[in-house]
């Protein structure tokens, strides 16, 4: 799975990767990465008005914090992300698990029907045959009586 952030300057906080490049993941995991993208530009604003007040402190020191809160920030969001997606997967494996019983149960239904059709064709059937040697056994008194 790529970074959430691109690589490049470290003095920048980096472009998020484009939705059409990672993995489709779920709105709880996308509202949690905009917030934390906000946190993140919040964070960055506040880092560069403190390299600004103390125009020319120890930039290399707050360049250190700033880039270790970067890969704080990505560590995290990697794995809110996985725990968000691991959820998913549960869920569809959920999803997946009941729609093969109810494909089983349906089956066992069609199956129970076509027993029963048959069942119902056989015993016509032999009522069907029944009769008819009853009225050909009446026809045939009628026929030695005349």
């Amino acid at each position: 799975m790529r970074g959430v952030m691109a690589e490049g300057d470290p003095r920048s906080p980096g472009e998020p990767v484009p939705l059409s490049e990672s993995p489709p993941i779920s709105e709880a995991a996308e509202r949690a990465r905009e917030r934390l993208h906000e946190e993140i530009e919040r964070v960055r604003v506040g880092v560069e008005e403190m390299m600004a007040e103390q125009a020319g402190g120890d930039d290399a020191g707050l360049r250190r914090e700033l880039e270790s809160i970067r890969e704080e920030t990505r560590d995290y969001v990697k794995r809110r992300v996985r725990k968000s997606e691991k959820r998913l997967e549960k869920s569809i494996d959920r999803i997946d698990r009941r729609m093969r019983a109810l494909e089983e149960r349906l089956e066992s239904a069609e199956q129970d029907r076509r027993y029963a059709e048959w069942r119902i064709h056989t015993n016509t059937e032999a009522m069907l045959d029944g009769l008819l040697r009853e009225v050909r056994s009446i026809a045939d008194l009628f026929a030695r009586t005349r």
